[in-house]
């Protein structure tokens, strides 16, 4: 009965949470001046761009995670993963204009990147994967 009972209570406080959490969100959007609002639809757009072209990257080059697992070389494999993640950091570059911002964008860009690498690999093993099978 217990468990029930706070499952439901809990329930209810976190969909109040949220509402509130959502509505603070809004006045603060609305209150922002108009160039500040441009800001962050322009990180926004950048950010989206970015990680379509982090998805879309690996599996474009489909061909190169074969080609090193037909050389079977580890540092065929660590060259192509750095390659990858300097592409993916070249491009964020570019985006933001060179500019790092302040700590705190500098940190989530470092985060990015290491999703990135994280992304690169597990995408690289199941290609090298798929050609092991296929060979």
């Amino acid at each position: 009965m217990l468990p029930v009972v706070a499952k439901y209570v809990g329930g209810k406080v976190l969909t109040a949470v949220l509402a509130v959490t959502s509505a603070v969100v809004v006045i603060w959007y609305y209150r922002l001046p108009v160039e500040e609002r441009a800001a962050i639809w322009t990180a926004v757009r950048g950010g989206l761009i970015w990680m379509g072209l982090i998805a879309v990257l690996p599996w474009a080059t489909f061909f190169v995670p074969q080609r090193v697992v037909r050389a079977d070389s580890n540092l065929a494999s660590a060259l192509m993963l750095a390659a990858y993640l300097v592409l993916d950091v070249a491009f964020a570059l570019y985006l933001t204009g060179g500019r790092l911002g302040n700590t705190w964008q500098t940190a989530i860009l470092i985060l990015g990147f290491l999703c990135a690498a994280v992304y690169n690999f597990v995408v690289c093993e199941f290609v090298a994967d798929r050609a092991e099978d296929s060979l």
